[in-house]
C-alpha cells in the first residue's frame, strides 16, 4: 500500500479486490488519467469501503483498476484525507 498525499483517488488493483473478496463494483462514469499520463477506464468503484488502521475503522471510496494498465509496485494507493481524520502525523 502506498499513501500518497497528492493522489485524488483511492485506487485498488483488481487482483487485490478479488483476493480480499470486496463487494460488487458500481459503474465508473469517467476515465482516469494516471500520473504517467496514461488514460484508462477504471473497472468500477466501491463506495463506503471500510479500512482499519490500528484497529480504527475508516470509510473510503475506492476506484478499481486493471493491473495490466500500469506498471504498479503497490496493490493499493490511499489518498490522505483518512490521515487527517485519524489525526496521524507523517513526514
Amino acid at each position: 500500500m502506498l499513501i500518497d498525499g497528492r493522489s485524488r483517488f483511492n485506487i485498488i488493483i483488481v487482483n487485490l479486490k478479488v483476493l480480499l473478496g470486496l463487494p460488487k463494483l458500481n459503474p465508473m462514469p469517467y476515465n482516469l488519467r494516471m500520473a504517467n499520463q496514461i488514460i484508462t477506464k477504471p473497472l468500477g468503484l466501491i463506495k463506503d469501503l471500510k479500512i482499519f488502521v490500528h484497529g480504527i475503522s475508516y470509510t473510503i471510496t475506492s476506484i478499481i483498476i486493471d493491473s495490466s494498465v500500469i506498471n504498479f509496485n503497490y496493490s493499493m494507493l490511499l489518498r490522505c484525507p483518512w490521515l487527517r481524520d485519524a489525526k496521524v502525523s507523517h513526514d
